[in-house]
């Protein structure tokens, strides 16, 4: 009775300390945070969040992106000739967040500009979202002409999620591919209008 007792008190003892790890409720996002692997992989499953927007995990920190992603940006440009024009039902090779990668997706548009990878602190606090794939060069606060160089600073005026209007980032890379919106269900949540994936990470559908 004496070993029953004391294993008993370790399991509820082990089960106290992952609770105090996992976030509270006035801070919903601390327990939602994604780890990645050596070699990037993502390594935390998705999950809809109270308000059915679909966490984002090895380039966003755990925090959520709107399901609607609504129009695009005033200003940019649509693509002449994009390899995947609009309607075209395509194969997602993305992992920006879990459940991305082989998603089935329909593309909504497709525009010609500058994608940047950026790393910022939310104006709601919290972690940095590192890497965040991508916002667009007509998201950006009074730029320079594109494409900004690594390290440049610059403020965001992307609503892709939660705290990212008016933050502070640091880009990252940049790329000149075509940029395209996408339609898709992932984990069982429609995104509408998800901004971006670009032409590496798509290939004709399966």
């Amino acid at each position: 009775m004496k070993r029953t007792t004391t294993l008993t008190g370790l399991a509820l003892t082990a089960a106290l300390a992952l609770t105090a790890c996992g976030g509270t409720a006035e801070d919903p996002d601390a327990s939602t945070s994604a780890s990645a692997t050596s070699t990037g992989t993502a390594s935390a499953a998705a999950s809809p969040s109270s308000t059915g927007s679909a966490s984002e995990g090895m380039n966003g920190g755990g925090m959520h992106h709107h399901p609607d992603g609504g129009p695009p940006p005033a200003g940019i440009e649509p693509a002449a000739g994009p390899a995947y024009p609009v309607g075209t039902t395509v194969t997602l090779t993305a992992d920006h967040m879990p459940g991305m990668q082989g998603a089935e997706a329909t593309i909504t548009g497709a525009f010609d500009t500058t994608a940047y990878s950026v790393t910022y602190t939310p104006t709601t606090g919290g972690e940095p979202v590192v890497d965040h794939r991508w916002v667009v060069h007509e998201e950006l606060q009074d730029p320079a002409e594109p494409p900004l160089e690594s390290g440049t600073q610059v403020v965001l005026e992307a609503e892709h999620m939660a705290g990212m209007q008016g933050a502070e980032a640091t880009i990252e890379s940049s790329t000149d591919e075509t940029v395209y919106m996408v339609d898709l269900t992932m984990d069982g949540i429609q995104m509408t209008n998800h901004q971006w994936v670009v032409d590496s990470e798509i290939q004709p559908a399966r």
